[in-house]
């Protein structure tokens, strides 16, 4: 039996995430918003039965055992320690949290309860290109080494015209292409090739300070980054060169190709290309590929995303479908998810980023597990109070 579903956000993707567990047969029980009158616009356009604004209205229910959180990044780790503790399943969005203390306390409560399903939506892992790409590497089509990766993607604007002012125009409070688009990016050269950044070097902008919302009333101005270019050093001496931008009229592209010494591969859109000598082939078209943008008169959600986001959804469906000798559900079909665990990596190397931009400089990747006492050395308020050097 699929469990009933609580979701925290209401903004744009949240709209596209109901449609596709919808799609799959789950039921939406309720949908929690910032205010009242958020949630309750949302939950009327998309006919949810329930809204609120306080927290504990959505994880007490008896009904509503999978929870989807994807609101402001803030709020993760209090409304995912509070559901754990309550049984639920979790699925946070990314970024884990604000800071690396944020997503190591969702993973430490995590582990209390090992039996309960909590990822992180890097859904990039689901797209059966990298699915591909990563079963030819494992295979050793580069001959067991990757020498260089080179990532390019380009997206729409991240804010909605007319969009009224929130967290994501403020780079303090998680917006911007690099936590929105550069954690899966990070997260995806790990899952792909089993290594870590040691060291990093960023430039980090922020070319769009107004936006369309000002012609609503705002005299705030927008903080986030629209681009970033940055290089990683992972063990092994793997290097990594990733450039990320979000542009308004921008046309929608993503492409990551990894070298090794005897030829290439490489994922354009959702498609996997191999060149081992002078010509490429194609290895994997992508036969299910959607015409974007999904919803119209909506933010444009670049198409691997949500592609990969609808394929992770599927595999929580077939997660909680019963399976023969067992009348209950089990995590193998989302076993290749992001993990809290790897959420505290992604967020590592995401500071380590913004250190580098603010020093000019590389600068070492710093996990939580390697500082001396996280508690007295790092919290979360001094976290957050780092900022972005523009």
């Amino acid at each position: 039996m699929l469990p009933g579903i609580g979701i925290f956000g209401t903004g744009n993707i949240v709209r596209v995430l109901v449609t596709f567990l919808r799609e799959k047969g789950f039921k939406i029980i309720s949908i929690w918003g910032r205010t009242k009158e958020e949630a309750e616009r949302v939950a009327t356009d998309m006919d949810i039965p329930f809204y609120t604004s306080k927290v504990d209205d959505v994880v007490l229910r008896k009904d509503i055992d999978l929870i989807f959180i994807f609101c402001a990044p803030k709020l993760h780790v209090e409304i995912t320690v509070k559901a754990l503790g309550l049984g639920k399943h979790v699925v946070c969005d990314k970024p884990g949290g604000l800071s690396q203390i944020d997503v190591f306390k969702m993973g430490k409560a995590a582990l209390y309860y090992p039996t309960l399903i909590t990822i992180i939506n890097h859904s990039l892992r689901f797209l059966p290109a990298f699915v591909n790409l990563k079963r030819e590497i494992k295979d050793g089509l580069l001959d067991g080494k990757i020498s260089v990766i080179d990532i390019r993607v380009q997206i729409g604007p991240i804010l909605a015209d007319g969009q009224c002012y929130n967290w994501l125009c403020d780079a303090r409070m998680g917006g911007g292409v690099l936590t929105l688009v550069g954690s899966h990016i990070i997260d995806l050269i790990t899952y792909l090739t089993n290594r870590k950044a040691f060291k990093v070097h960023a430039l980090i902008r922020n070319f769009s300070t107004t936006t369309n919302l000002h012609k609503n009333g705002s005299i705030r101005s927008v903080s986030s980054p629209d681009f970033c270019s940055f290089q990683m050093e992972l063990d092994g001496g793997i290097l990594v060169t990733a450039t990320l931008s979000s542009y308004p009229n921008a046309i929608a592209n993503q492409e990551i190709t990894i070298f090794g010494p005897n030829g290439r591969l490489t994922v354009r859109s959702t498609d996997l290309f191999c060149c081992t000598g002078q010509q490429e082939e194609i290895r994997l078209l992508d036969t299910e590929k959607k015409q974007e943008p999904i919803l119209t008169n909506e933010i444009f959600i670049s198409g691997p995303y949500v592609q990969g986001l609808r394929n992770m959804i599927g595999a929580l469906r077939e997660a909680f479908e019963p399976v023969e000798d067992k009348s209950g559900w089990t995590k193998e079909p989302v076993s290749k998810a992001a993990t809290f665990e790897d959420g505290v990596y992604v967020q590592s190397v995401i500071e380590a980023l913004i250190q580098s931009n603010s020093n000019r400089d590389w600068t070492k990747v710093e996990q939580i597990a390697d500082l001396p006492d996280p508690n007295s050395v790092l919290s979360s308020a001094a976290v957050r109070s780092k900022t972005i050097s523009l």
